[in-house]
């Protein structure tokens, strides 16, 4: 049987692996990550791992929420495990060693407990996706009606959810008289964390208004941005990371070449140097983020909801269909750029390098990864640049067709009648639509529309772009995406 990568069996990997430069001994945790997913590992402790040859009491203890999958893979490896970046140019692999430990929230909430009031964390971090915020995506307020906000009320001890577990933990920081931590999102949301910021104090001032005052005061919420793409490891990855290592590594991450993570600079106490690892530091991140959001994944949704019906894969073979990739490129410099401010980068170019990220046939990038969770997403995604266009005058129809995209993808069956595994926190609600309502496309588009969960009160108010959606929705379902694409840039060229 093959070794497990561990401390132990370091010294033995290839000279082509870069292994920690660092005493691992010798670093202790000053970061408490919720939520150590494959993202969290291919970012952010990527940057931090950059760091801890100069400062090793940076280290990061993530903890897994719902999941225990996490824990299990890494801790037998002293949370070590192998980054694997792939590009045109070839693959690398590199060992990440800024993780010490992976806890399970619920088994170990105790431990979780003691690292989250203890003085030496500065900063709890967070990639919990967007349904994690326990908030309404439309307004962005904390959701009273969400279950794990409704148990958290009840039974303030035993929190569940991540506005929960910073809620107690400040709580008991306060107690003990240690001062407040800096809350860091790392998800792609809006303005994250100004929204991170509200569901807290939102959440803490229903608990206890005394509570709620000294987090709203004391505690800093900056804002990031953060971009690389990092599709699910497969068993394919795992059997390449250990024939190149001659050592088992249960859960590496993949990712592209790229990466980038802009942070305001706004914190409650110390923070590391991150600009040495390549971080901006800046002070308002909103115009980088809304680039992001609007063109990267709002681009990433409409080529996997379009994808997803046509039955195609990967991303990188949905942006190499040349109706598909013409679609995307005109919604970004059409409709997507001009309801942005530049932030000191060239919109156009960027537009050209997400096209040839996109098109990176090495990551495998799987549009049913990136169709998950949609009814989370599209507000920001798509939904903003709509709202933009239309207070603007401007048109939206490409947009619009991604929004149609993904209420033709929710109805759960793509166009040769296969089925598609819908997952997504309004699931049950959206099919129930669909049984209801039928391939009746205006019908549905305007059910859909009042789900104000997802798209607010005023697009369904809109009747220009209520008719655009059903109209789209129709094409979709009676000439299928493709046809669809194809009419649409024929219509609008340019």
């Amino acid at each position: 049987m093959t070794e497990r990568l561990s401390n132990a069996t370091l010294a033995r990997l290839p000279q082509s692996v870069r292994a920690p430069g660092y005493d691992r001994g010798a670093v202790r945790p000053g970061i408490v990550h919720l939520g150590a997913g494959a993202f969290h590992r291919a970012h952010q402790a990527v940057y931090v791992d950059e760091l801890l040859d100069a400062d090793p009491n940076w280290g990061i203890a993530g903890a897994s929420l719902k999941h225990p999958d996490t824990a299990k893979a890494l801790n037998p490896q002293d949370g070590l495990y192998t980054l694997v970046s792939r590009g045109a140019g070839g693959t690398q692999m590199r060992v990440i060693g800024s993780l010490v430990e992976v806890l399970r929230a619920e088994a170990q909430r105790d431990r979780l407990m003691g690292l989250l009031t203890a003085e030496d964390t500065r900063i709890v971090s967070l990639t919990i996706t967007e349904k994690g915020y326990c908030h309404d995506p439309a307004t962005g307020e904390l959701n009273l009606d969400h279950p794990d906000i409704v148990h958290d009320l009840a039974h303030p001890d035993r929190p569940g959810s991540a506005p929960g577990l910073i809620v107690a933990a400040l709580a008991a920081r306060r107690a003990l008289g240690l001062p407040a931590f800096t809350v860091l999102s790392c998800d792609n949301l809006p303005a994250n964390g100004i929204i991170t910021r509200r569901v807290v104090v939102g959440l803490a001032h229903r608990l206890e208004s005394v509570i709620g005052n000294w987090i709203k005061n004391e505690t800093r919420f900056p804002s990031t941005m953060v971009d690389r793409m990092v599709p699910a490891t497969t068993d394919v990855d795992r059997a390449e990371v250990a024939g190149a290592l001659g050592l088992e590594d249960a859960w590496p991450v993949v990712a592209e070449p790229f990466s980038q993570w802009v942070i305001e600079d706004d914190f409650t106490g110390a923070r590391p140097r991150f600009e040495d690892a390549g971080v901006q530091m800046v002070e308002d991140v909103a115009p980088f983020e809304l680039m992001k959001l609007r063109m990267l994944n709002g681009s990433h949704s409409t080529l996997a909801y379009l994808g997803c019906l046509c039955g195609i894969e990967t991303i990188a073979e949905a942006v190499a269909d040349p109706d598909l990739g013409a679609l995307v490129r005109r919604m970004m410099t059409g409709e997507v750029i001009p309801t942005l401010v530049e932030p000191g980068i060239d919109l156009r170019a960027y537009c050209d390098t997400l096209m040839i990220r996109f098109a990176n046939p090495a990551l495998r990038h799987r549009t049913g990864q990136i169709a998950m969770d949609g009814s989370q997403k599209l507000p920001q995604r798509l939904l903003g640049t709509i709202r933009d266009r239309i207070r603007s005058g401007g048109a939206y129809d490409r947009t619009a067709l991604g929004v149609a995209a993904f209420m033709r993808y929710v109805t759960g069956v793509d166009e040769k009648g296969k089925k598609i595994e819908v997952r997504d926190p309004l699931a049950a609600r959206l099919a129930g639509i669909y049984s209801e309502t039928g391939k009746r496309p205006a019908a549905l588009a305007a059910r859909y529309l009042g789900v104000a969960e997802i798209f607010g009160t005023d697009l369904a108010g809109d009747q220009a772009f209520v008719t655009c959606v059903g109209d789209h929705l129709k094409s979709l379902f009676q000439k299928g995406a493709r046809e669809t694409v194809r009419r649409l840039l024929a219509k609008s060229a340019g």
